[in-house]
């Protein structure tokens, strides 16, 4: 199965997967890519490229912040993929070096078997989309049983304080349960290296409706830079948030698939950290007139009551159209509780360990977004 790629001299190599779930889109499309890696130059017939560096990477369900990861390893140069699918090959697009292959991921013995070898294991399954975790466990016990080296679980939004919010933010509870249960599988020796992704909220929503990025899709949630209105708690401008922008996410996943040295634990990438006045100040200066605010009251967010018609509705398709409403008041009130908190505010370790990498801010990106435009 796959492309197996041998160097005659040295049989050294390292490999490496991801997991990734759609939950944008909510489709049940599932795919692995799947690429060698050797430590020296190898010569094959088919491969043209000249690289002393080969991966072999899983992902699975991507559609969004998976894809955008995939296009930079593509466009890297190192790697052949072997991309296996739940649905037709057939189903996806022609990309240089990826093969489509159909596989079902249920199976803990067929996983097991899958990883054998692999060095890398990235996971971006939805953990809402996931009843008790169940999935995500199953893939990280396999890895142990595979002797997989590295794992990623699915973090990709909020921070170290998501804890902190976890009753507000209740479709993120699996992403603690998930952390715990990789603490305990360490808890008496490493079996297995893990690094929590985080990167606070993604900076292309704020360019809403404006694409920033290939394949994410964006929606409004506490900031309208098309109305100029923003929905504020009651003293809370000064709450600071961390915003990346897919294309940095993307390109520090990219980079961390190749450290040689050991993964940290909790892993921030921030890209920018904003106070939510300084968010209304580049909003003025872009749209060129102050933001109408709606303050909302701190007692009526904590109690779970969101007193205003004006939040966005967020129609995601694996959300029924008749509890679209009631979905998108629950995400608006956690999301903004978790702003007050902190949970939507990052520690930066990789930004530390690549320090020379120039993360993009959130007025750049806006001022890009909007230039001559309405």
């Amino acid at each position: 199965m796959g492309i197996a790629i041998q160097n005659p001299r040295r049989n050294a190599y390292k490999k490496l997967m991801l997991r990734v779930r759609d939950v944008i889109s909510g489709s049940d499309n599932t795919f692995t890519l799947k690429l060698q890696s050797y430590q020296k130059p190898i010569n094959l017939t088919t491969v043209t490229r000249n690289s002393t560096t080969w991966s072999e990477l899983l992902l699975l369900e991507a559609q969004v912040l998976a894809r955008e990861i995939l296009d930079r390893l593509v466009a890297t140069g190192k790697h052949e993929v072997i991309a296996l699918v739940r649905k037709e090959p057939s189903a996806f697009p022609e990309l240089p070096g990826v093969t489509w292959t159909q596989s079902d991921y249920t199976d803990k013995s067929q996983l097991v078997e899958l990883f054998r070898g692999v060095e890398t294991v990235l996971s971006f399954i939805g953990v809402h989309l996931d009843p008790g975790n169940e999935t995500q466990k199953r893939i990280i016990d396999a890895c142990v049983e595979a002797g997989v080296k590295r794992f990623a679980p699915s973090e990709w939004a909020t921070g170290e304080k998501l804890v902190d919010a976890i009753d507000a933010m209740s479709w993120y509870s699996g992403k603690i349960e998930v952390q715990e249960h990789l603490r305990n599988l360490n808890a008496k020796e490493k079996v297995l290296e893990y690094t929590l992704f985080q990167p606070g909220g993604f900076m292309d929503y704020l360019c809403h409706p404006h694409k920033t990025a290939k394949y994410i899709t964006t929606s409004v949630v506490n900031v309208d830079f098309v109305k100029k209105r923003a929905l504020i708690i009651e003293g809370t401008l000064d709450d600071e948030i961390t915003y990346t922008s897919i294309e940095d996410i993307a390109n520090i996943v990219t980079r961390a698939v190749d450290l040689k040295s050991e993964w940290p634990v909790v892993g921030g990438i921030s890209g920018d950290r904003v106070p939510i006045r300084r968010l209304l100040e580049i909003g003025q200066e872009i749209r060129g007139e102050p933001f109408a605010i709606e303050w909302l009251k701190m007692q009526d967010i904590e109690a779970g009551e969101l007193k205003t018609d004006n939040y966005p509705r967020l129609p995601f398709p694996s959300v029924p159209k008749d509890q679209v409403d009631a979905f998108s008041k629950m995400v608006v009130i956690g999301t903004l509780t978790g702003f007050h908190r902190g949970a939507w505010t990052v520690s930066g370790e990789w930004n530390k360990i690549f320090s020379d990498y120039k993360f993009t801010k959130v007025e750049e990106l806006l001022k890009r977004a909007w230039e001559g435009k309405a």
